[in-house]
């Protein structure tokens, strides 16, 4: 397990490779890829960011990946895999469940909920820290890391 600060000064702690970890995550993140290019969503107050959520009651954490994905982006994924967890350390703790999806079908909707809905991305990832435009949640180690994982596993490939 991994632990590094994330954008906001918490501890992070970060298992990828594993579904194993010493808390159940109620939250999910879906680092999505769509036709060899990122499946982001714009969220109305922080920006662009991978679709994700909160696990509803009766919800396996697979399920609130492709509801969270869908609810967002439109996003339907032909794969959907956990790659890892991460728990982030602040005055409430919080744990989220990892996801890659590929995404082979957008279907347009009237209410994309939180989120102005799908935003395709074809650039680096890894030079966001410094974009106004993204989220918080796209600037901290835990989407390089995934990222170099996902890449080192060969699940990027277009």
């Amino acid at each position: 397990m991994e632990k590094f600060l994330d954008y906001n000064g918490y501890e992070v702690e970060l298992s990828l490779g594993t579904t194993d970890f010493p808390i159940t995550p109620k939250h999910v993140l879906v680092i999505a890829f769509h036709k060899g290019e990122w499946l982001l969503t714009r969220h109305k107050t922080r920006g662009l960011e991978f679709p994700g959520g909160k696990v509803e009651k009766g919800e396996t954490l697979q399920e609130a990946a492709a509801r969270e994905l869908y609810e967002e982006t439109g996003g339907n994924a032909s794969k959907l895999i956990r790659i890892g967890t991460y728990r982030v350390n602040q005055q409430k703790p919080f744990a989220k469940a990892i996801f890659f999806a590929k995404v082979d079908l957008l279907k347009d909707k009237e209410d994309y909920l939180e989120t102005d809905g799908p935003q395709i991305w074809s650039g680096d990832l890894k030079s966001v820290k410094e974009d106004d435009q993204f989220s918080f949640v796209m600037k901290d180690e835990v989407i390089t890391k995934s990222l170099q994982y996902l890449d080192e596993q060969g699940h990027l490939k277009k």
